[in-house]
């Protein structure tokens, strides 16, 4: 399964999500879907980072489970190395999972406080057959040194850490497999400031050393910027926007994503003071019940007739720039 340099790891063809609603306390019937996920689809390369980002509630979590197949597709196709993991099951799709791992969002409710750290990080690789016993155990030192922190810390729990530090952890178990995709699900929204550049870093260049790929999830769109190759924009379970990161940070062109950005901290108090801030209106539509045509129509300044009768096709304005709206390149 080795890819060479610049190849499509992964692939994402029309992925939709969708929870059913049941009603009735006795007699259970569905009456609906939250569309959490609706026809989306994107591409990483080996070695480089997408960057998913939008407001809570979008689907950012949701679409990575789904690539990951913790949670079943409703329909699409999720490439891993050219091999369709939607297809897979049972012992099949295990023997994938050592591909691709996760680093979850919150280092305190991720880890085992039953386990001592040594324990975390190497029940993957005993599960998966990959090491013994005294094998993993080395394996395990060498990954905690691996992310910054000391080989004895494997006998101590998880509470004996602070947030960055268990973060840390989370990022050695995803590595003990050695995979070739990490789905890293707003690894540093829970922690400080401060510590959020360390374990970005840490990202960086573990990403180098091994060449992985990440997909990286987040609202902070500063943070994604930093890390990532490219940008994906996502609003109410659809991708409105998606290119390469400085084109989309420098030539946005759905109003969507102008909005995001001018919400954005510019460290230059003198160009921040001129900027103008462009805030949306309205709440975000419920997605068991999206709105026709554009989902965005609702909030959006530069809305018309066609946006409310007609969904908005997917395509590529410019080389590698591909954008989902009707009156994209204009300015709110």
């Amino acid at each position: 399964m080795t890819l060479n340099g610049n190849e499509t790891l992964l692939k994402v063809e029309n992925l939709v999500k969708y929870f059913p609603i049941f009603q009735g306390a006795i007699i259970r019937r569905k009456t609906g879907n939250i569309h959490a996920v609706d026809g989306i689809s994107f591409e990483i390369k080996q070695g480089e980072t997408l960057g998913l980002v939008g407001e809570s509630g979008c689907g950012k979590s949701t679409t990575g489970r789904t690539v990951l197949q913790l949670y079943r597709p409703t329909s699409g196709n999720v490439y891993l190395a050219g091999q369709n993991l939607v297809t897979m099951k049972g012992e099949e799709l295990r023997k994938m999972r050592s591909k691709m791992q996760m680093i979850f969002q919150d280092p305190y409710a991720s880890l085992n406080s039953r386990m001592t750290v040594g324990e975390i990080i190497a029940e993957p690789m005993l599960i998966h057959g990959t090491a013994n016993r005294k094998e993993a155990s080395a394996k395990t030192q060498e990954l905690l040194r691996l992310v910054g922190l000391e080989p004895e810390y494997s006998n101590r729990f998880p509470h004996e850490f602070s947030g960055g530090q268990r973060q840390r952890v989370g990022v050695a178990r995803a590595l003990s497999l050695q995979p070739s995709l990490i789905v890293c699900d707003e690894p540093i929204s829970s922690l400080d400031v401060s510590i959020q550049a360390q374990v970005v870093n840490l990202l960086e260049d573990l990403q180098k050393q091994f060449n992985l790929s990440y997909l990286f999830i987040a609202h902070d769109l500063s943070m994604v910027q930093h890390i990532s190759t490219s940008v994906a924009v996502m609003y109410l379970g659809v991708i409105v926007e998606l290119a390469d990161q400085n084109q989309l940070y420098t030539s946005p062109l759905h109003p969507y994503t102008q909005s995001l950005l001018s919400a954005v901290p510019i460290p230059d108090p003198v160009t921040e003071k001129k900027r103008r801030r462009h805030i949306l209106v309205g709440e975000i539509p419920s997605p068991a019940n999206p709105p026709s045509g554009c989902r965005f129509r609702t909030r959006c300044p530069l809305a018309a007739e066609i946006c409310t009768q007609v969904r908005p096709e997917f395509r590529e304005m410019t080389p590698g720039h591909w954008v989902a709206c009707h009156m994209a390149g204009q300015s709110i």
